[in-house]
Parts: structure tokens; C-alpha cells; sequence
């Protein structure tokens, strides 16, 4: 065996123990990787207690101290995330939750309740007067208020806020009143005589009705109720089934006339003359 033979056979010899050893790298990495991968799922599993859900109970109705003690009894907390005011709920009791009973969520999870306050939160009066009614009603909900009545009196100002009022006072800017109360105003119809075709209504909430009939120099007379509304809360979501007068091409009315509606929270009782948006 002359000495290239030795050269080549060791050159061999040395790519077979290369070769077996990024072999062997290969191997022992591919085992690295499945059992970590194998003891990181096990890991998670314990972190998120894996198979231990816990189902959110119903807190509605409870006081903050009675929701923490029967959170705790279950293994959750709950954190007050919100108060509202609602005058047909009990106050001081929690009215919402999240997550919603029933959820199923893991140990020690937050649940964010919602109360109702012990009082009405109040807000200072805006000042709306000399303001459009577009830009008093916005101003209005800017300040978690509302529109309620409206009225109409000869003035140059065509829809401009002559005067705001609440429970047939006048409001003074700056009061103090409650959150979500109704403001009527008394607006503007300008000095002519001129006529404001009838809208369609039906169809539509009090809110919306009242809107669209300003929109027309109009306001809401009468409102009837029907036996499924019992309380205030139930008005604000009914709507429109019946209206007088009706609404029909070539029937005008006075700028500042009013209509009367007939309110319902069956609505299957509502008969759409037409779409309401074909009056806008």
C-alpha cells in the first residue's frame, strides 16, 4: 500500500465519523425537540388548569359584597367595571356581567359587573337657545340628555331653540338635573303661514317619530299607549302603529301643528303606509 492509498483510506475514514456524527446532531436534535415540545404542553396544560373550566354564575340582582362572596366561592373575582342608572332595578345591585353567566371560564377569572347606582347621575343644564334644533339635539346627547316635547311658535328664527323647558319649567342653563332626562323645547317657525306636508311615522320609535316630525316643522301631539306598555322604559322602545292625521299626498298642516301617535310594543299591529324614509 503505497502512500496515497494511506491518504485516501484516512480521508475516508474521517468522512465516515463526520458523517456519523451529523447523523448522530440530527438524531439527538429531533429528540430534543419532541420531548420539549412534550413538557411545554404539559407545562400549559397545569398554567391554564387544562380541563378545570369553571361555569360564571348569575350575579344579577346581588349587591357587590353578596357577587364577591359567591365569586369566591367559586374560585372567581369580580371587579366593578361600571354604573348605571336604571329606575326600574333594584339599586345597588348588579344589573350586567361579563362574561354572561353560564360562560365557562378558568380559575380565578375576573368578572367585570356592571351596577346600578344608588342615584341618578346628574349633569349640568346646556345653554341650547339660539342653537338649531340639529345642533340642540346633538348638543343634547353630547350631554347624556334627551329630546322630549316639542312646540313651535312664531318667530323670524325657523327652527331655532326659542326656549328650553323640563317639566313645564324653564331650564336654566347650569342646573342640575338628572342623566337621560327629557328637555322639551320650543322652537321657531318663522312669521309666514306656510304648510308642512304630513310625515309618516308609523313604524318608527318616539325618538325617531319626534325627529322626523321636527324635521318638518311639525311635533308630537297626543301619545296613546296600548296595554303592552306599563312603564316610562317601555314607551321609549315602542313605536308607532296608528298616527292622526295619516299620512298622504297633498294633506299639509300648519308649520308648528302637532300629530297625535298611537304607541305599541306589538309589532304586529304596525301597518307601514309607506317606508318612512320615502317621507324624509
Amino acid at each position: 500500500m503505497n502512500a496515497d492509498q494511506i491518504i485516501a483510506r484516512i480521508r475516508d475514514l474521517i468522512r465516515s465519523i463526520e458523517k456519523r456524527i451529523v447523523l448522530r446532531n440530527v438524531v439527538l436534535a429531533m429528540l430534543i425537540l419532541f420531548f420539549g415540545t412534550v413538557i411545554i404542553m404539559q407545562l400549559l396544560k397545569l398554567y391554564t388548569r387544562h380541563n378545570h373550566d369553571l361555569t360564571v354564575p348569575d350575579f344579577s340582582g346581588l349587591s357587590f359584597a353578596e357577587a364577591a362572596d359567591a365569586a369566591k366561592g367559586r374560585d372567581l373575582r369580580v371587579v366593578l367595571f361600571d354604573s348605571v342608572f336604571l329606575a326600574d332595578a333594584e339599586r345597588g345591585t348588579v344589573v350586567e356581567q361579563h362574561p354572561r353567566a353560564g360562560f365557562m371560564v378558568k380559575k380565578n377569572r375576573k368578572i367585570f359587573l356592571t351596577m346600578n347606582a344608588m342615584n341618578p347621575e346628574r349633569v349640568a343644564a346646556p345653554n341650547l337657545v339660539d342653537l338649531t334644533f340639529i345642533q340642540a339635539r346633538a348638543k343634547l346627547e353630547s350631554f347624556g340628555l334627551k329630546v322630549g316635547h316639542i312646540s313651535y311658535e312664531p318667530d323670524l328664527g325657523i327652527n331655532v331653540v326659542l326656549a328650553q323647558r323640563i317639566n313645564g319649567h324653564n331650564l336654566t342653563p347650569g342646573d342640575s338635573i338628572v342623566k337621560g332626562a327629557k328637555i322639551d323645547l320650543v322652537l321657531g317657525k318663522g312669521l309666514s303661514d306656510e304648510q308642512a306636508a304630513v310625515p309618516n311615522l308609523v313604524g318608527l320609535t318616539l325618538e325617531a317619530a319626534n325627529v322626523v316630525a321636527s324635521d318638518r316643522f311639525l311635533s308630537l301631539g297626543a301619545t296613546v299607549r296600548d296595554q303592552s306598555i306599563i312603564t316610562d322604559e317601555d314607551e321609549q322602545i315602542s313605536i308607532v302603529y296608528k298616527q292622526k292625521p295619516e299620512p298622504d299626498q297633498g294633506i299639509t298642516l300648519p308649520m308648528g301643528s302637532a300629530i297625535d301617535v298611537w304607541l305599541t310594543l306589538d309589532s304586529t299591529k304596525v301597518t307601514r303606509f309607506n317606508h318612512p324614509a320615502d317621507t324624509l
